[in-house]
């Protein structure tokens, strides 16, 4: 059931309802404004992974304290496309208007709907145009809405959009974001080996970026192994600048140089990666998530 109507926020409620088909949008669905002067041909595409974590109003962290420091960092900031993993929709629905009427984006509830955590995918509508989205369970049938088969503590699944690039002569690419179970390794490598082998399908047809928490530090682990193995390259170590190393889960506390990057953000082989780092923006000691953000500066 194709879906032609201007793709925003609201289809996140609608997504559930064919979540097993792509949905193909009209390619004048969106009329994008003027771009700023910045946004000159072959600027690279600047992505970010965040573990939001989700609005509660509990102490320390509650949304309403992260919320402006929140707002500072990613109107600093301003990617092109943001995987996002654990937000809810109020809270999308927040970060949506904090970032201003030149943001949009896609997904839909994990366990369908409007209901628990979103891998929602962010994009600046001045640069990217999505042509087609879809989800998937991490289970044995991820056409079905909700499943779960493997043993996760909670339901995981995958929103993938596919754009164009109005400042790459309109190239096309596929953006996967996810977000693997915490309790489970079993989960987590079967989950990789699912992601994996989308992954090899899409790649035939146009480059891949895969951002997400992924719950397992790079290196030396199956998930990062086999995510690799599917001809991915960690953008971290691609890249031709860093920033220093820190571990993407602090908890709101220090972070912790050095620590494990558990939040990666991953591209097909031939992609150029000209900065990568680890954000530790923060307001007074307040941090806007108990993740750090990971960015990566790309040419596909």
């Amino acid at each position: 059931m194709p879906h032609r109507s201007r793709v925003t926020r609201r289809l996140g409620l609608k997504t559930a309802l064919a979540a097993s088909v792509t949905l193909p949008l009209s390619s004048t669905a969106l009329s994008p404004g003027p771009a700023p002067v910045e946004e000159r041909p072959g600027r690279p595409l600047e992505v970010m992974s965040f573990n939001l974590r989700f609005a509660s109003a509990a102490e320390p962290g509650s949304w309403a304290v992260r919320r402006p420091v929140m707002r500072r960092l990613l109107r600093r900031e301003r990617p092109h496309v943001i995987g996002t993993q654990e937000g809810l929709y109020q809270q999308l629905r927040d970060i949506e208007a904090d970032l201003g009427p030149s943001y949009d984006w896609i997904g839909t509830g994990r366990e369908g709907g409007s209901r628990d955590e979103f891998m929602a995918v962010l994009y600046d509508t001045r640069r990217l145009v999505p042509l087609e989205y879809d989800h998937f369970w991490l289970s044995d049938t991820p056409d079905v809405i909700a499943s779960n088969t493997w043993g996760n503590a909670f339901v995981r699944m995958v929103t993938r959009v596919r754009f164009r690039d109005l400042r790459a002569d309109g190239r096309e690419f596929h953006v996967l974001n996810t977000h693997l179970d915490n309790a489970s390794r079993y989960a987590r490598e079967r989950a990789a080996a699912l992601v994996a082998d989308r992954v090899g399908g899409l790649a035939r047809s146009a480059p891949v970026v895969v951002t997400g928490d992924f719950n397992v530090p790079a290196h030396g682990d199956p998930v990062y192994d086999t995510l690799l193995g599917a001809g991915l390259v960690d953008t971290w170590d691609a890249a031709d600048e860093r920033g220093e190393p820190y571990g993407t889960f602090h908890g709101y506390r220090p972070p912790v140089p050095g620590g494990a990057r558990i939040d990666w953000i991953l591209a097909t082989s031939g992609t150029a990666v000209h900065r990568a780092r680890v954000n530790t923006f923060a307001v007074a000691g307040q941090f806007p998530s108990d993740h750090l953000p990971v960015q990566a500066s790309l040419s596909l």
